[in-house]
C-alpha cells in the first residue's frame, strides 16, 4: 500500500496560535475527514504526523491529545476510512529532539511502525517544516492553503516553488494523489 503522510494542524483540522488543547477546541476544516477517508478507500495507507510542543508547555495534557486523536479517528472510521497511526512530537522546539519536524523523525517512527518506506510518499502540511521533513525522507512534499499554507507559499524557496504542487484544502490534494495514482 501507499503511504500518505498528513499533517494536523492546519491541514486537517483549523489551527490556533493558542494551540489546539482540548477536543472542544478541535475543529475539522470542511472536507479534510472525507479527504482521508477517500485516501484510504483509495488504497492508501494514511498517516499523521504532528508537532504537538502544547505538551511539553504545559499548555494541555496526553489525555487531552489522545481524546482529539481518538475522536479524529472514529470519525474517519465513521465515513469508511482509517487512519493507520497518529504520531506527534511532545518536545519543546528547544529541546533539540530527532522528531520535531523538520527533522524527520516523526517520518522514521512511521515508517517503523507501519513497516512501510516513506520514499515517494505523499506528504501534505502547511508549513515549509511540514514540507522539509518530507523531502528529508524522500517524500513528495504538497503545499495546502489552509492554515499557515497561504504565507508558506509566499516564503517558499525559489526551487521548492518549481516543484511543490499547491492546493486550496486537503481535499483538492487528495482529488490530486488520487488521480495521480490511477
Amino acid at each position: 500500500m501507499a503511504l500518505v503522510i498528513i499533517d494536523r494542524d492546519g491541514v486537517i483540522n483549523y489551527d490556533s496560535d493558542d494551540y489546539i488543547k482540548s477536543l472542544a477546541e478541535w475543529r475539522p476544516i470542511p472536507g479534510s475527514l472525507e479527504a482521508i477517508a477517500r485516501l484510504s478507500q483509495a488504497g492508501f495507507t494514511v498517516a499523521v504526523a504532528t508537532n504537538q510542543s502544547g505538551l511539553a508547555r504545559g499548555l494541555f495534557q496526553l489525555e487531552d491529545l489522545e481524546s482529539i486523536n481518538e475522536s479524529m479517528i472514529e470519525k474517519v472510521h465513521q465515513l469508511g476510512g482509517d487512519i493507520a497511526g497518529i504520531f506527534y512530537c511532545p518536545h519543546h522546539p528547544d529541546d533539540r529532539c530527532e522528531c520535531r519536524k523538520p527533522k524527520p523523525g516523526l517520518i522514521s517512527a512511521i515508517e517503523e511502525e507501519l513497516g512501510l518506506s516513506a520514499e515517494g510518499a505523499y506528504l501534505i502540511g502547511d508549513s515549509l517544516k511540514d514540507l522539509q521533513a518530507g523531502l528529508a525522507k524522500a517524500c513528495k512534499p504538497v503545499l495546502v492553503k489552509t492554515g499557515k499554507g497561504e504565507g508558506t507559499l509566499q516564503a517558499l524557496p525559489d526551487n521548492m516553488r518549481e516543484t511543490v504542487p499547491v492546493f486550496d484544502d486537503l481535499a483538492a490534494a487528495t482529488d490530486y494523489i488520487i488521480g495521480q495514482s490511477a
